[in-house]
């Protein structure tokens, strides 16, 4: 009888908080077929994605001083653990995402011969409105880490051809739609409909409180116009900010923010979901939206488009996206 002999995957993430990176993290980890696989993970934090690995035994790897905001000594650090972690585990398979710990990794993999380097794009980061001198530091960074990765997943069309404009990249990189469950079982929506009066029109959106995510355009919105209600689910950096707002524009009635709470648990509770954001990847929640057939307001952005002028639905399957991207991890280099 032949023996399978199973190939080993390190997933590298900067943060563990809920958001897409971190699903589609999650997605791969618990639906690649682990008769073919062993997996780790190393990630930053102890937030919802390390609590639900080590509910199901996913062995995993604290990275220590790794942080999505630049510091010369943190990142030294950083890369030093995480080059003795891969030395200490040895996979055949590295799969980076986010752009920190994407280019640490992608530097620590190199150097401790790792045999395949996988890197998704989970939305370039030098898209981000901000100063010229950080978006060319993404910029360049993003290109170090894609050139020293032996594929490169792009989620999007979109983002498939900023890729192909790179230099030495375009021959390395692929589009893998980010793929949803097409048939979830959806809560009743309870929690959100009695936080508001009863037979409101509410407007939701889900996502972690950030700039990029924009909620403050639904806060003014509902402050311009008195018949609106919305309901803000996640949890972020810019809740304090968004709180005040709230409190200042008199909203507290009709704007409610929710914290953290899964798709599945709310998007019954919405009439008309809403995409603020003023930059995306390939957004999950809008997938998830769509499946749940709500109507939708959204910036396009990123990959957004794309969702929305689906027809079908059937290319953003879970099953389609893990079948693919094993084929990435089985090809040759």
């Amino acid at each position: 009888m032949e023996t399978i002999v199973k190939r080993k995957i390190l997933f590298i993430i900067t943060k563990s908080n809920w958001g897409g990176a971190q699903h589609y993290v999650y997605d791969l980890v618990t639906k690649l077929p682990h008769e073919q696989f062993e997996i780790a993970v190393a990630l930053g934090g102890t937030g919802e994605l390390q609590k639900r690995l080590r509910e199901i035994d996913i062995a995993i790897i604290p990275l220590q001083s790794v942080q999505r905001d630049l510091s010369i000594n943190a990142d030294v650090t950083g890369l030093a653990h995480l080059y003795r972690a891969i030395r200490a585990y040895k996979p055949d398979i590295i799969h980076l995402n986010s752009s920190k710990a994407g280019g640490l990794g992608a530097v620590a993999a190199c150097l401790s011969g790792t045999p395949r380097i996988i890197f998704t794009a989970h939305g370039w980061p030098f898209m981000e409105k901000r100063n010229t001198a950080w978006r060319l530091f993404a910029l360049f960074g993003s290109w170090v880490t894609s050139l020293l990765s032996h594929t490169v997943i792009c989620i999007s069309d979109h983002d498939l051809k900023i890729a192909k404009r790179m230099p030495f990249i375009a021959h390395k990189a692929v589009r893998i739609y980010n793929g949803v469950n097409l048939h979830p079982v959806l809560d009743s929506g309870e929690k959100i409909r009695e936080a508001f009066p009863h037979g409101v029109r509410i407007t939701g959106t889900i996502g972690e409180l950030t700039r990029n995510k924009n909620q403050i355009a639904l806060i003014e919105q509902a402050r311009d116009n008195p018949k609106m209600y919305a309901a803000i689910v996640g949890e972020g950096e810019d809740r304090s900010y968004l709180e005040k707002k709230i409190e200042e524009y008199g909203l507290g009635s009709r704007v409610k923010l929710f914290g953290f709470m899964l798709a599945s648990e709310v998007l019954r509770g919405f009439d008309v979901f809403a995409l603020p954001s003023i930059k995306e990847g390939f957004p999950y929640v809008l997938l998830e939206a769509r499946v749940a057939s709500l109507p939708i307001v959204a910036n396009r952005v990123g990959g957004v488009g794309e969702i929305l002028d689906a027809k079908d639905m059937s290319k953003f399957s879970l099953a389609r996206m893990i079948e693919k991207t094993i084929a990435v991890y089985l090809a040759d280099r």
